[in-house]
């Protein structure tokens, strides 16, 4: 079934100049990018992107990485998108991720993981209404 999912190269990979190579990674596997925009977040935007987060105690960190400098977010599409996208990006702990996935070549810790992927359809869906108003 073909699915559409969101992905976001944070703030830590597009400072050390990893968007071109994590974008190739999504090609390469497959992944259509239907819509696709760099920006900043403002403070605000950021909280209320994770505010299903909110009452969590790393919140604030979340909210203030994430603002922290650009992120590159997009609208991927292809069958299976949102298991497949999270099996390439990896496991949060890029030391405990597998192989040629992105936190593993990409990430520099939990807290500074390179991507981010929708977790679920419904997410998904919300998340790429949350950036791409039209799709």
């Amino acid at each position: 079934m073909v699915e559409r999912t969101l992905a976001i190269i944070k703030p830590d990979a597009v400072s050390k100049k990893f968007t071109g190579k994590i974008i190739d990674m999504i090609e390469n596997h497959g992944f259509n990018i239907i819509r696709m925009q760099k920006l900043r977040m403002a403070p605000e935007h950021g909280q209320a992107f994770y505010a299903v987060h909110k009452e969590r105690p790393f919140f604030g960190e979340l909210v203030e990485f994430i603002t922290s400098g650009p992120v590159v977010v997009m609208a991927l599409e292809k069958e299976n998108a949102i298991k497949d996208w999270r099996t390439l990006m990896g496991a949060t702990n890029p030391a405990q991720a597998d192989a040629g996935t992105v936190r593993k070549l990409y990430a520099e810790s939990i807290g500074k993981n390179a991507v981010h992927g929708s977790d679920a359809p419904e997410t998904a869906q919300e998340e790429i209404k949350f950036f791409f108003h039209d799709l």
